[in-house]
């Protein structure tokens, strides 16, 4: 499950270095990718339901769920909705619940930017060339941009093409990331702070030290909060490692669903 603004394409360094041992499936959720929105909706709980209708269509039993950012945090919502839909989570810069009184400047400002009225059209009518979107997505996620294999970044810079025929592209981004907003900070974020404390199955939290949109130390707290998770810090890298760092990534994998997520990686096999 990608993040906000991202597409299935951003698993596309590190699915190579896990398909020989493991069945991958990679959505692009509601207006993003190529998935248009229609009238499903761009927000948590609408990608959520999207999800649950996947998993039935696509797996007999329960599976791994991997998410990045906003898609981790659909997974952690899934996992708690449907316990025995998920064996375990495998959760990559996750957006968690905002801790802290004073947000990280990043955060709150793409959050803020988001209430703007009227940003969605000034947006589009600013729209940049596919190449720079990618070029700049990549120097805010990525500690290090020049670490992403050029064949993967031309992948992006596709899905970047095809997206600007789509209409109302900017209006779901949008969307989605209020919705986000909602969800996570202090005063909102009751509902999901639950549905965190309610996960059961093993889960493999890996964060990146300088990742500019979900601050490392929120991903620190969760971990404090629940010792059963298997938690790993990043040094060096920013908020996709599935992209920066796809073999680190794939070795954590591997090592998690052969230990600590041993159980999971069997329940979902025998599905």
């Amino acid at each position: 499950m990608h993040g906000l603004a991202g597409a299935a394409v951003n698993w596309s360094a590190i699915a190579p270095l896990l398909r020989g041992q493991y069945r991958l499936l990679a959505p692009d959720l509601s207006g993003h990718g190529l998935t248009w929105s229609a009238r499903r909706g761009t927000g948590v709980r609408a990608q959520r339901v999207l999800l649950e209708g996947f998993l039935a269509a696509v797996a007999a039993g329960p599976v791994i769920l991997m998410g990045n950012s906003m898609g981790g945090m659909i997974s952690l919502l899934e996992a708690a909705a449907a316990p025995k839909a998920v064996a375990g989570l495998i959760l990559i810069d996750p957006v968690l619940p905002v801790v802290l009184a004073r947000p990280d400047p990043m955060l709150a400002g793409l959050f803020a930017s988001a209430a703007v009225p009227g940003l969605g059209r000034l947006i589009s009518r600013r729209r940049l060339p596919p190449e720079a979107i990618v070029a700049a997505a990549l120097a805010l996620c990525c500690a290090d941009p020049a670490r992403v294999a050029p064949e993967v970044v031309a992948r992006h810079v596709y899905v970047a093409e095809q997206r600007a025929e789509i209409a109302g592209a900017d209006q779901d981004f949008l969307s989605a990331t209020r919705s986000v907003a909602a969800t996570v900070f202090p005063g909102r974020s009751r509902a999901f702070r639950r549905a965190v404390s309610s996960i059961s199955c093993p889960v493999l939290l890996v964060h990146g030290d300088r990742d500019r949109l979900v601050p490392v130390r929120l991903a620190r707290v969760a971990a404090r909060a629940h010792p059963a998770w298997s938690a790993t810090v990043l040094p060096g890298v920013g908020h996709v490692p599935m992209l920066e760092t796809p073999r680190e990534m794939a070795r954590l994998i591997t090592e998690w669903l052969q230990g600590a997520g041993r159980a999971a990686a069997e329940s979902a096999a025998a599905s």
